[in-house]
């Protein structure tokens, strides 16, 4: 794990020439920290013009305190024994590198909130902590598709640390005002700090996750049934779409249980006791919806093969259909063709009954053919 220095910032220093502050002022280059090769910020929700901050509050005793300048509000928190709470969207480089050195931020952290494009994981920087969600929504549609997007994906970053907590999110859903809104009618939740802020977030986010694999779900056992169905259908394509969906779902999912068993079992500065507990509650309520989205990707994978049988048969089908009927024709085929062959001296050239015996025998022949391949099933 990295180590962040443990030097408190000023409260209001001013906008600093780079987008990162590094680790330590004294040893870093001079000029602009040098961008990762191959890293992009992510594309952009937000409005042009919108201020990065959302909403921005100091909290004390559980209790959302007078709005105070947002260079204020961290002298603010320590002073009054309480911490704040800093709500960012998708925030520009310039923006979060005030932040930076405002509230001693690692850069390394603040690189991946600004970049986005990140696992779940939790980083540990001296007394704070940085933990990155997948945010998950479920993308209604009157029909599955072979195009259709089922799942959308976002990110939200938690900064935790003694006196503040900073959510940065990207992507346009995971709105956290509602949540705000709920924990602020919860006092005893927030008097725990910070750390009751990262756990509201976890479990909305694991909550999110519920919902949208029940919606998956639904979407699963409507193409079983199409699939099984005695028409004839051609769903292979809205088979693979939805699995290629479900996989977005399975990044988001999976690589949580390993932060959130760190949260709920180790002993970490930024997280009190009591809050641990939290923590395994939405442990727990994780490993659920990632038992269910496993077991969600490996019946489409058994749809999609039964798929694949069922059109492999219909298709065998359709070829001793064919043979058959090829079969049948091949009987007066070969009769009109050695008959068609002009020779002078032919039986039955000269007969009287020679034509309607000849067309006896054909039809004889093809239908005694059509009973017999009736009667195998190849017609």
């Amino acid at each position: 794990m990295s180590s962040a220095d443990t030097s408190s910032a000023p409260s209001t220093p001013p906008l600093p020439d780079r987008a990162v502050a590094p680790a330590d002022p004294q040893d870093a280059p001079p000029g602009p920290r040098p961008r990762p090769a191959g890293r992009e910020p992510r594309s952009p929700t937000r409005q042009p013009g919108a201020e990065a901050v959302v909403d921005c509050a100091v909290y004390v005793d559980g209790r959302r305190q007078a709005p105070v300048a947002p260079e204020e509000v961290l002298r603010v928190a320590r002073d009054s024994g309480g911490f704040v709470w800093l709500g960012l969207y998708e925030p520009a480089e310039d923006e979060l590198g005030a932040l930076a050195e405002r509230y001693d931020l690692h850069p390394l952290a603040v690189e991946d909130a600004v970049f986005a494009h990140q696992r779940p994981k939790l980083e540990r920087y001296d007394d704070g902590l940085f933990m990155v969600f997948k945010t998950a929504t479920y993308v209604e549609h009157e029909q599955l598709t072979a195009t259709s997007a089922v799942v959308d994906t976002g990110e939200v970053m938690v900064f935790v640390g003694p006196q503040y907590v900073i959510t940065v999110r990207h992507g346009h859903h995971g709105e956290l005002s509602e949540l705000r809104h709920r924990l602020e009618e919860q006092r005893d939740l927030l008097c725990l700090g910070p750390a009751a802020v990262l756990y509201a977030v976890a479990d909305l986010v694991v909550d999110t996750f519920v919902d949208v694999a029940g919606a998956v779900e639904d979407d699963v056992e409507e193409l079983e049934a199409s699939v099984f169905s005695p028409e004839r259908t051609d769903d292979i394509g809205r088979l693979y779409q939805l699995k290629r969906e479900l996989m977005s779902l399975r990044r988001a999912v999976f690589p949580l249980e390993v932060p959130l068993q760190k949260l709920a079992e180790r002993e970490i500065d930024a997280v009190p006791e009591a809050m641990r507990s939290y923590f395994r509650d939405v442990l727990d309520h994780a490993i659920r919806v990632r038992d269910q989205v496993a077991s969600l990707d490996e019946l489409l994978t058994s749809i999609l093969q039964a798929s694949l049988a069922r059109t492999s048969m219909a298709d065998n089908e359709d070829m001793r259909k064919i043979s058959a009927y090829a079969g049948i024709i091949a009987v007066p085929t070969a009769i009109a063709g050695i008959y068609g062959m002009n020779f002078e001296h032919m039986p039955e050239l000269d007969w009287r009954f020679g034509y309607p015996t000849v067309l006896l025998v054909i039809l004889s022949a093809c239908f005694f053919l059509y009973r017999g391949f009736k009667r195998n099933g190849w017609l």
